[in-house]
């Protein structure tokens, strides 16, 4: 998965939309952490992550094979690009649907290098005959290779470079059980705490030299960045263009001018979240939805309702799942009258 630097940002961007979420992967470089130190949040998953390394170097071993799971935005990439520069080592970044046939898999793993790091993203989006190749690539450092074809087909074992496979996924329920026994780590990161967040907007505007911000401004940021660092950035971002335009962005009521313009609330919730919510509670009755039947309603696909929209309204609890779907919460009715929605 190539990534490439861009300068592109839209001008009112809805904060769960999957299109902005490449955008902000692409924008976010130039913000994103280089060693383990730097990195905010996840406390737990760096204390395991540092004592593995440390233990590796020692060994003078590649890294155990790790596996991150959680909602999108939450760093899973960065680490990846950290545990490399951590390591010493080069690092080769694709994505699960990138790799469509076992002869693309087999080039990429023939061309590492010993110790070098393998990151896939979105990995329980592989095939599977290409997981196949991986279980003894991660297991044993060898693949087969068919040699001939038909009934004079013979298969024989070729050595790779021992290696260090991150992977990624939204989904881990997803992956195989073969897939995700090979990991000797599995790590999940969670949605970060408004305080974490404001240490990482506070670099942001530092990195791009914007300092004149105030400390309650960084909070109002904070609190509509859905726990998410990828949306706390990419509201620095948008801030500091408005401040570059000629807007007043230095406070918290200049902050919060310029996220009404594109419907972001308190909550950090957008049209998309409302319309959801209304759906689950019409006319005033609490109602139960499958995923299918709220994503035709809403006009979205099933998997932009399923990863993007419903993590964040379960972790804040407006929304539960049950047997039968998912329903409005208590405290999801509460916020829609609170908003005379």
């Amino acid at each position: 998965m190539a990534i490439q630097s861009t300068k592109h940002i839209d001008e009112n961007p809805r904060p769960v939309s999957p299109k902005q979420q490449e955008i902000d992967i692409l924008a976010e470089i130039s913000l994103r952490p280089k060693r383990l130190d730097e990195y905010i949040g996840q406390k737990q998953m760096k204390e395991h992550l540092k004592v593995a390394i440390e233990s590796a170097k020692i060994r003078k071993t590649p890294l155990e094979h790790i596996l991150f799971y959680g909602p999108p935005g939450l760093g899973k990439t960065t680490i990846s690009t950290i545990i490399a520069h951590e390591m010493g080592a080069p690092i080769k970044s694709t994505s699960g649907p990138a790799i469509e046939k076992q002869s693309d898999i087999i080039s990429l793993l023939t061309s590492l290098t010993e110790g070098e790091i393998l990151f896939i993203d979105e990995i329980h989006r592989l095939r599977p005959q290409i997981e196949e190749i991986l279980y003894s690539a991660m297991e044993d450092f060898q693949i087969d290779i068919i040699i001939g074809s038909g009934t004079g087909a013979t298969s024989v074992k070729m050595d790779i470079p021992k290696f260090t496979l991150v992977g990624a996924t939204t989904k881990l329920s997803s992956l195989s059980h073969p897939l995700r026994d090979r990991f000797g780590n599995i790590m999940k990161l969670d949605f970060y705490d408004e305080s974490d967040l404001e240490k990482i907007i506070a670099r942001s505007f530092v990195i791009m030299d914007f300092e004149k911000i105030s400390k309650e401004a960084v909070e109002s940021i904070a609190k509509r960045s859905r726990g998410t660092p990828r949306i706390a950035n990419r509201y620095v971002k948008i801030i500091r263009d408005y401040a570059i335009v000629g807007n007043p962005v230095e406070t918290r009521a200049d902050c919060e001018a310029v996220f009404a313009k594109f419907g972001v609330d308190v909550y950090g919730l957008d049209i998309l979240d409302k319309k959801l919510l209304q759906h689950l509670y019409s006319d005033g009755n609490p109602r139960v939805m499958g995923l299918t039947t709220l994503a035709s309603l809403i006009g979205e696909e099933v998997s932009t309702i399923e990863d993007i929209v419903e993590p964040y309204l379960l972790q804040i609890g407006f929304i539960e799942r049950t047997p039968r779907g998912r329903q409005i919460t208590a405290k999801g009715i509460e916020y829609l009258k609170n908003q005379n929605i």
